[in-house]
C-alpha cells in the first residue's frame, strides 16, 4: 500500500496534534485539576515501575525466554552494580561498574 504526498503530511500533522494535545492536557485548564490522594500515591511510584518494566526483561530474559544458565554475563554484572551502588550511592559509578565486569565477560569469555 503506497500513500500519496498529501496522505504522508495528514498523517505527520494529525501525530503532531495527538502528541501537542496529550502532552499539554494538564496545561489546559484555568485551575489546577484535583487528583485523588491514591492516584498521587500511585505516581510516585510510576517511574521506578516503568524502568523495572524496562530493565527486568533485558537483564532476565533472553531470546523471549527465561535465561537457563547461570553462565550469563549480565548476572554478575547485575550483581556487582548493585553492590557499588549500595556502597557508593552513585549512578555513573555504577553504570561503569556493571559495564565493567559485562563487557570482558561478554566479548572476551563468550558468556
Amino acid at each position: 500500500m503506497s500513500l500519496s504526498t498529501s496522505e504522508w503530511w495528514l498523517a505527520i500533522l494529525g501525530l503532531a496534534a495527538i502528541t501537542l494535545l496529550s502532552r499539554a492536557f494538564f496545561m489546559i485548564p484555568r485551575r489546577e485539576l484535583p487528583l485523588p490522594r491514591w492516584l498521587q500515591r500511585g505516581l510516585k511510584y510510576a517511574p521506578l515501575a516503568a524502568l523495572t518494566a524496562v530493565i527486568a526483561p533485558e537483564i532476565l530474559m533472553s531470546q523471549g525466554m527465561l535465561i537457563d544458565t547461570l553462565q550469563d554475563a549480565r548476572l554478575p554484572a547485575v550483581l556487582t552494580a548493585l553492590g557499588y551502588y549500595f556502597w557508593r550511592r552513585g549512578i555513573l559509578g555504577t553504570i561503569v561498574v556493571g559495564m565493567g565486569v559485562y563487557l570482558p565477560l561478554h566479548i572476551v569469555a563468550g558468556w
